[in-house]
Parts: C-alpha cells; structure tokens; sequence
C-alpha cells in the first residue's frame, strides 16, 4: 500500500504507555519514509480535521521532546465516540479531512470503544490499524496501560496499610475496573490486600464479614501494641450477591453512554459498618484492645480511599514501555503491508501478531479458577472457598505472557 502520511490517534482513558504508542508508532513511519502527524484530540480531533490549519508532525525532533516513560498521551484524548456524533455526513466529512493533510490511514490506540470506532471507520471506507490499550485488561490480548495501573495500585495499597496499621482502620480502597477485574484482582495480590472484590466474583458480604472479622481481630489483639490493620481492595464494577451492580446512581454516564460506576466502596464500607454494629463480639474486641471509649471509639474505623486517575497517570512502567513502542511500531508496518481493521497483538520471531479487531474487542474476565486458588492461599474475593483440585499439563516450547 502506497501511504504518503499517517494520522496517530489515542482515545479513551489516559494511562502508562501511551506516549510509547505514539513514539514507535512515529519512529517506525520515519523510517518507512512515512510522515506520521499527531491528530489531537482524539475522536474529537479526528471529525474536525477539516477546519485544522496544520497538524504537528511527528519528526524525530519532535519526538524526541517526550519520554515513554511518561503516562498519558502526547496526541491528547477525548471522550467522544464516532457513532454518537450526530452529523450523518461524519464519515465524509472525517475522509475530506484526512484527504487535506494526505494521511491515508490511522494507527489508533485505545480499548473496546476505540474498537468498535474502528469497525466503523473501516466499514466507511477509512483504513486503521488498532494498538490495543486499556489499564482494564478486558480484551482478548494484551493492551497497554494494564502493567503500570496494577504496579501503582499494588504500591498504592502497600502505603496505605502503614496508615490502617496507625490508627486500627480498616482500609477500602476503590478503584477502576468496570466489568472486569484484571487489575483490582492483580493489584490486590500483589499489594497483599486481605480482601480484593471484582465484578466476576458477586460478594456475599456475610463471608466477607467472617474472614473480616476473623483477621482483623487476631491482627491486633496478637499484636504487642495492639495494631492492625485491614485492606480491602473494590473494583468499581462489584455486584452484589443477587447480580446487581453497587454503585452511585447520581454519578451519571459518561460521553460512550456507559455508567460510571462509582461508589461501590461506600456501599462496602456501609454494609460492614451495619454488621459490626450487629455484632456484640465487636463491643468486647474493642474493650480487650484498649480501644473502646463510648460515645466517642465503639467500632473499628472504615475509611474508603479512591485512587482514581493516580493509578493511571504520573509514570509509565517498563513492561508498558516495551510493549506500547512494539504496539505502535508494528500497527504502522501492519498499515503499509496493507492490512486494516486489525489489533496488534504482539512482535515475536519476525512476525507481527494480530487478530480481527472484532475478535480483539470481545471482553475477557477474570479466570476464576486462579481466584480460586488465591483463595486457598488466605485471600477472600468475598465467596466461599471452593476446593482446589487443579488438573496437569506439560507445556512444550515458549509460553505467551499470560494476565
């Protein structure tokens, strides 16, 4: 495919390894004697093309003045879907604008969202060539942002417990996740959190109770100062035991038209706070440690704490890094070999993988056979603890990296 200049677009949420996109994916168009200009804003960007006076372009100077090392986007992100635009002429009017600046087709980075974006700009006519990214984890292969979100919530929880252990709280700590949860799931385990809840696992929050109950306790009153402390990690898409999502009805929907789906650690903490109150046991806790004073100190203390957009700025981590220059580096030589509507999956004995973007996109979840083994090792994803009788296989020749 004869391609004079390419459009480099990042959308949806910002996170590691974006910047590595756009770099790769600049690096490898100069090399290819391609001009590759950065499309600001995202889909935002992208629509008004037309009325732009000029675009950055990417040279290697330009380039050079941003690290991989840095989360977020050099290009810039909106929250703004194609489908959604009103205008019926979107799709021509989006071709006119590529035509001015000669860019015949798009390297575009982001998750499901961006996904089915790409299905429809195919369907119209527009070439593009997906590198997947979303901290979330939830499509087929890997994407980038997922790495960097679940090292930083990891770190995020190992801090918080020299607080909790403080003053005896209870640490719920809420963050993102949405339907899946990859990265509250790995996050948790690597943060050694006691309890780590996610959409895949409706929590029974009478078990939950229990093995609150039965840690916390024995924490501190085996402690010889009498300190403990316990961490509860929330993915924000958690449903309850009946299949019903938690979350704040208030908080509205987004510019996708998804839910956003926050307050599921409120509700947690409100239905431990209920049970404690419930629980005579708690009064003599609290007498025995030293804690109980009435009026003023009758229960363990829950304190929710929201990461939020810190789990998914600041840096970049080296697997991202990797990962994100490799992803934007093939998704350029996957568009002048000709192909489009793809998502890159991966680099490896000089071959670019990648799979149908309409396969890519299909959402992935948790694998609940290795939550069941965390469990066995003292974690509680808030159900009961089912046997562990794994079967064997061997494995020849090189394994992927599996999340």
């Amino acid at each position: 495919m004869s391609i004079e200049a390419i459009g480099i677009i990042t959308s949806g949420g910002d996170c590691g390894g974006l910047n590595a996109v756009v770099k790769g994916a600049a690096q490898m168009a100069t090399r290819k004697g391609v001009k590759p200009y950065a499309i600001p804003n995202g889909y935002a960007g992208l629509y008004n093309l037309i009325h732009y006076d000029h675009l950055v372009e990417l040279t290697p100077g330009r380039v050079d003045s941003f690290s991989i090392g840095l989360a977020g986007s050099e290009a810039g992100h909106s929250r703004v879907k194609i489908s959604r635009i009103k205008d019926e002429q979107k799709y021509e009017r989006i071709k006119a604008g590529l035509e001015k600046f000669k860019i015949g087709g798009l390297v575009i980075s982001g998750g499901d969202d961006t996904g089915s974006v790409i299905l429809d700009l195919t369907k119209n006519g527009i070439d593009a060539v997906h590198a997947p990214k979303t901290m979330d984890l939830d499509l087929n292969p890997y994407s980038v942002g997922g790495d960097s979100t679940i090292n930083k919530i990891a770190e995020f929880i190992r801090d918080i417990k020299t607080t909790g252990r403080t003053h005896n709280r209870i640490m719920v700590v809420e963050v993102f996740g949405r339907y899946a949860g990859h990265t509250a799931f790995r996050g948790g385990i690597a943060g050694e959190a006691d309890a780590i809840l996610i959409p895949e696992v409706p929590v029974n929050f009478a078990e939950l109770y229990r093995h609150l109950k039965k840690v916390y306790l024995n924490r501190v009153l085996e402690s010889d100062i009498n300190a403990g402390t316990y961490t509860i990690v929330v993915a924000e898409g958690l449903k309850n035991a009946d299949g019903s999502e938690l979350y704040d009805e208030s908080a509205g929907v987004d510019t996708f038209g998804h839910k956003k789906l926050a307050g599921a650690g409120k509700y947690v903490s409100q239905e431990l706070t209920k049970q404690m109150q419930a629980d005579s046991e708690i009064h003599t806790f609290m007498e025995k440690s030293g804690m109980f004073v009435e009026g003023l100190y009758e229960l363990p203390e829950i304190r929710i704490i929201t990461p939020s957009h810190l789990v998914r700025s600041g840096v970049t981590y080296a697997y991202d890094a990797n990962f994100g220059m490799e992803a934007g580096a093939t998704a350029v030589c996957a568009l002048l070999g000709g192909l489009s509507c793809v998502t890159i999956v991966g680099y490896a004995n000089g071959c670019v993988k990648y799979l149908p973007t309409e396969d890519a996109i299909r959402q992935r979840h948790v694998d609940l056979e290795q939550v069941n083994m965390y469990e066995q090792l003292g974690f509680t994803f808030g159900r009961v603890r089912h046997d562990f009788n794994p079967s064997f296989e061997k494995v020849a020749g090189k394994v992927d990296r599996i999340y």
